[in-house]
């Protein structure tokens, strides 16, 4: 593995509808940050930010994940542009090189299936599919644990 210290990744997705911009994003900074933000008006909500700082084997597991995935290797040239249903985003930095992949939101494998690129486009659904349950698992774990009374 390379240098967790130079390892750095942002997501997007997000769309332009009837309550607005609506998006999810979230980002690892090399210093061990995770930012996350939830932007939906849908029932009047407020824009959720959280940041929380990750340990060392944390941030060996993000990579991890990220290398094993071989994102690295495949060019978002085919993939399905952005359009009015959304657009997601991922830049990931590592291994001395950044990597930037722009696409439409994906509803379903189905999608991906039928896009001029479906291996390069699963390796990238199933890529988001990891990061978002490991994000999502580290901001409830870190924000909603009660303590335990002593």
């Amino acid at each position: 593995m390379s240098n967790k210290n130079d390892f750095f990744l942002r997501y997007y997705v997000g769309h332009r509808g009837m309550y607005g911009h609506e998006f999810i994003e979230f980002e690892f900074r090399p210093n061990g940050k995770l930012r996350y933000v939830l932007n939906s008006r849908y029932k009047n909500e407020t824009t959720i930010r959280r940041e929380v700082f990750v340990s060392n084997i944390v941030r060996e597991e993000l990579q991890r994940i990220v290398e094993d995935s071989k994102i690295n290797e495949e060019d978002d040239s085919k993939w399905p542009e952005p359009n009015s249903v959304g657009t997601q985003e991922l830049e990931i930095a590592f291994q001395g090189k950044s990597y930037a992949y722009k696409t439409s939101k994906i509803g379903s494998l189905l999608d991906v299936l039928e896009s001029d690129d479906a291996d390069g486009l699963r390796k990238f659904y199933y890529l988001i599919q990891d990061l978002k349950c490991l994000v999502f698992a580290l901001v409830r774990l870190h924000f909603k644990i009660k303590p335990v009374p002593l």
